[in-house]
């Protein structure tokens, strides 16, 4: 028998487990946040909610095989504890819709990344009993429908936080499920995004991630009607007092225009860390995965960033694998790595996800060929970021100090390239304080405050 939220005089819980990007994270917060004007409010166990959400990601098999595996899991749980409701959001929730339910009749819902606003009246069309799936694409701006961030809820997830500025692509790279899952491109206003940014400044968050499925083709509404660009915006965030840092991800390299270029020149606020993908190092396979660039282009453009700024740091996204990718063509992925030189990169074997065009390609390359050429590639990107973050050694920059240690005496720091930042101090969650870089590990740095 399918799980009822049952009236209870105590208030109710939710469990949320997010997989894939920092959008699904921003997603899982902003569901938190809507549920918490309804009674509910969050737990860590499973074992102590009313309601499971699993908030899905879409973009490589491997994730949502990891889902299913889960709601099997589930499934064996609810069979010894009848009385939590389920339901799936996010992007394989978007793909799939009742192919979820066909599959896993436990779960009681489905609803979209576009659709999760309607969480609460759809809860209270579960207490009627049968199953919902609400996968339509919203006509309504699901961001009119959400509560501003919780003050609470903000303090306990710290100093950092996310903010969706843009959802959806227009780009439609070939391997690519997003206009599919999150649609094509939607931006939020100038007004609304200060609104947000404001309230969570003023609940003690001191750097803001603007995040989008392609953030710098962000082209929002301003006050006067007319179109601001992401380089205009970020000027604009910058002038909020108690913020202090500003990051933004996952960026397009077509979308990084002079005015982009020009803030990370001129705000310090705005870090020296800049995620770009170009995904392959081949303008034959950039051309089939319809990239809409070409190396010298990507190579260009890194050039242009670092006369701007030069101590910018560059991650990326690469894929192996893609169908019809040659030896040579994996050779030259491997010469773009070793003349770009990245801090960090993300690196995944070719994924064919049901719909795209790369799906339905010939020549897809077999399996064990996409592990030798990862391995390669990871080994190279590997001693990248270590030889990266030797390099800091000696540096003196500045920490925005974010936790606890482990230790007595110990915090933990975010540096401007993202690592983390382990150092004996008194200074407060929330300051900026100058630290002396020490040592460097496989992910982190240990430094010392130094008093100016």
């Amino acid at each position: 028998m399918r799980g009822k939220i049952q009236e209870k005089s105590h208030c109710y819980k939710v469990f949320i487990k997010t997989y894939g990007c920092q959008m699904n994270v921003y997603d899982s917060q902003r569901i938190v946040d809507s549920l918490l004007e309804e009674g509910y409010s969050p737990v860590q166990r499973i074992g102590e909610a009313d309601l499971v959400l699993l908030n899905t990601c879409h973009i490589r098999e491997k994730a949502s095989e990891k889902f299913y595996s889960d709601l099997g899991r589930l499934r064996i749980l609810r069979e010894s504890k009848n009385s939590f409701i389920l339901g799936v959001t996010g992007c394989t929730a978007q793909a799939e819709g009742e192919e979820i339910l066909h599959r896993a009749p436990v779960v009681d819902f489905v609803i979209g990344p576009q659709t999760y606003h309607r969480l609460p009246r759809i809860l209270k069309e579960l207490k009627k009993g049968g199953k919902v799936v609400d996968i339509d694409y919203a006509i309504e701006n699901k961001f009119d429908y959400l509560p501003l961030p919780n003050k609470e809820r903000v303090n306990s997830r710290g100093v950092s936080a996310f903010l969706t500025v843009q959802e959806g692509c227009d780009k439609f790279c070939t391997f690519c499920v997003v206009p599919y899952t999150r649609g094509t491109e939607v931006s939020r206003s100038v007004e609304e995004i200060i609104r947000e940014a404001e309230k969570l400044i003023s609940f003690g968050v001191r750097e803001i991630t603007l995040l989008g499925q392609n953030v710098n083709a962000w082209h929002g509404k301003g006050a006067n009607g007319c179109d601001w660009s992401l380089g205009k915006l970020l000027f604009r965030l910058a002038e909020l007092r108690g913020l202090k840092r500003l990051r933004y991800t996952t960026s397009h390299p077509c979308n990084m225009d002079d005015l982009l270029i020009a803030a990370h020149r001129d705000l310090p606020m705005l870090m020296p860390y800049l995620h770009l993908p170009i995904q392959a190092g081949s303008d034959r396979i950039l051309k089939l995965m319809n990239r809409r660039h070409s190396v010298r282009d990507y190579l260009l453009l890194i050039e242009r960033i670092r006369r701007a700024r030069s101590d910018l740091a560059f991650s990326g996204d690469f894929i192996v694998g893609f169908p019809g990718e040659t030896d040579l063509d994996f050779k030259e992925t491997l010469k773009l790595v070793e003349d770009v030189f990245y801090a960090s990169a993300y690196s995944f074997k070719y994924s064919s996800r049901v719909g795209t065009p790369g799906s339905s390609m010939i020549d897809q390359v077999d399996e064990d060929k996409k592990d030798e050429r990862l391995q390669c590639l990871q080994m190279r990107l590997n001693e990248q970021k270590r030889q990266f973050l030797e390099s800091k050694r000696g540096l003196l920059t500045d920490v925005l100090i974010e936790k606890v240690g482990r230790h007595k005496g110990q915090m933990i720091g975010r540096s401007p390239w993202l690592a983390p930042v382990v150092v004996e101090t008194e200074a407060a969650i929330g300051t900026v304080i100058n630290v002396l870089i020490q040592k460097a590990s496989t992910n982190s740095f240990f430094g010392a405050e130094e008093i100016l």
